[in-house]
């Protein structure tokens, strides 16, 4: 009884309005998420009595892809029900204080789990398994066909029989181009990947056909004005996610595309890696990508802010009226 009371009350003052001046602005998701405790190991074990899996949304106040994707994703209702029958959902805020227990039975704070679990972007989704181990990862806003089939992935025990990426590309089918988008700011083979090769900062664009969200990239992000501005301050290469032309890498290694795409970790089409001039990864973005937070990224290599402030998400924070300006006055030019 006493459970549920303190639920309750901690539903009302995740979700209560900010009213007070300074006060801090609420994260924002979906009413239906689960009220928890934060004591995972429980929450796991408990999910999993009920043939259920844990389901964690790293989010933060005023997300404008957090809102997106309650706005698409957490608002359909075939969604919503799959979500609801297979997983328990709980929120988290990556700049929060309150206490978590995580799966191994370690005390931390919402904020500290953020790092500890490398969780760079919000949204950020992480499906556990029966044993809180992580079965699936969603860095980033994932639209509603591509997040439909992670949620399946997870609900299905498929990472036992196949890797996320291709998971997604066979399963997540949406209308979308037969053929790769060409630019005229692509670097043509042989690519200049290999460290010492140029002084440039460089962005690997990783993608494949038949991918509706590479085909936005193309017809939003990289077609900005703004983003193209910025263009001839960098090496650009497109490689095929699930490629097989063998390339040098930037450590020199000789290896297929999508054997360095597995390499670095890329699992999700379309995906932007920056290199510093020195080919260390900078950062990265995955999911669909928007002409701010390109151009933000364009613009934390370029200018060295990767140096002093090691946190994206910071300098995005920062800039992003900015950005989102300049990105809307050059479209409007």
């Amino acid at each position: 009884m006493w459970r549920l009371i303190l639920l309750s009350m901690l539903a009302l003052l995740l979700h209560a309005p900010a009213h007070a001046a300074g006060q801090a602005q609420e994260i924002e998701y979906p009413a239906w998420f689960t009220q928890s405790f934060l004591e995972f190991d429980d929450e796991v074990r408990d999910a999993s009595k009920t043939g259920k899996r844990v389901l964690i949304y790293f989010t933060q106040a005023g997300c404008p892809y957090c809102r997106k994707l309650t706005q698409t994703s957490f608002s359909q209702q075939d969604i919503v029900a799959f979500t609801r029958q297979h997983y328990v959902p709980i929120a988290l805020d990556i700049w929060g204080d309150r206490e978590v227990t995580w799966i191994d039975g370690s005390r931390t704070t919402e904020k500290i789990l953020a790092q500890r679990l490398k969780v760079q972007f919000t949204p950020t989704i992480l499906l556990l398994d029966e044993k809180g181990g992580i079965a699936a990862r969603l860095n980033g806003y994932y639209p509603p066909h591509r997040f439909r089939a992670a949620l399946h992935y997870g609900a299905d025990r498929a990472a036992d029989k196949v890797d996320f990426a291709t998971y997604l590309k066979t399963n997540a089918t949406a209308p979308a181009r037969a053929a790769f988008t060409e630019e005229p700011f692509f670097a043509k083979p042989p690519y200049p990947l290999p460290r010492g090769s140029s002084a440039k900062p460089l962005m690997v664009v990783f993608e494949y056909r038949d991918c509706a969200s590479c085909d936005a990239l193309h017809d939003q992000g990289l077609a900005n004005p703004a983003v193209r501005r910025e263009m001839p301050g960098f090496d650009v290469v497109r490689l095929n996610l699930f490629g097989r032309e063998n390339i040098q890498t930037t450590d020199g290694a000789v290896l297929s595309e999508g054997e360095w795409a597995e390499k670095l970790s890329v699992v999700y089409a379309p995906t932007i890696i920056f290199f510093d001039g020195e080919r260390k990864e900078a950062v990265r973005i995955e999911s669909d990508i928007q002409s701010p937070h390109l151009l933000g990224a364009m613009r934390y290599v370029s200018t060295g802010a990767y140096r002093t402030q090691p946190s994206f998400q910071h300098f995005i924070r920062e800039h992003y009226n900015e950005l989102a300006s300049a990105t809307k006055e050059a479209r409007e030019r």
